[in-house]
């Protein structure tokens, strides 16, 4: 199946010139032949997969710990009320 620089670049909505048809083109098929080769190997005892490295995730055992008196947390607040944070206003 040949693909056609003219129909990607409609597909796509982009003007093209004349030169980058010829260099994407070339560019296209070299990718193309490359795939082929590619399509050559016998895959069918390789299992699919999603990632070439096995990732997994690194995760941390949920322990519970004292948290901050309120006072603590608000000592260095540039702005505080007796118990809150004071951030400036940002819906009118």
């Amino acid at each position: 199946m040949k693909i056609s620089i003219d129909h990607i670049a409609s597909l796509a909505r982009l003007s093209v010139s004349e030169e980058e048809k010829s260099l994407f083109g070339a560019q296209l098929e070299s990718i193309l032949s490359y795939m082929d080769k590619l399509n050559e190997l016998d895959t069918s005892a390789v299992d699919p997969t999603s990632h070439v490295l096995e990732i997994s995730n690194v995760t941390r055992e949920d322990v519970t710990a004292q948290s901050l008196d309120r006072e603590d947390a608000l000592a260095n607040a540039p702005d505080k009320t007796e118990k809150f944070y004071r951030v400036p206003k940002i819906i009118e």
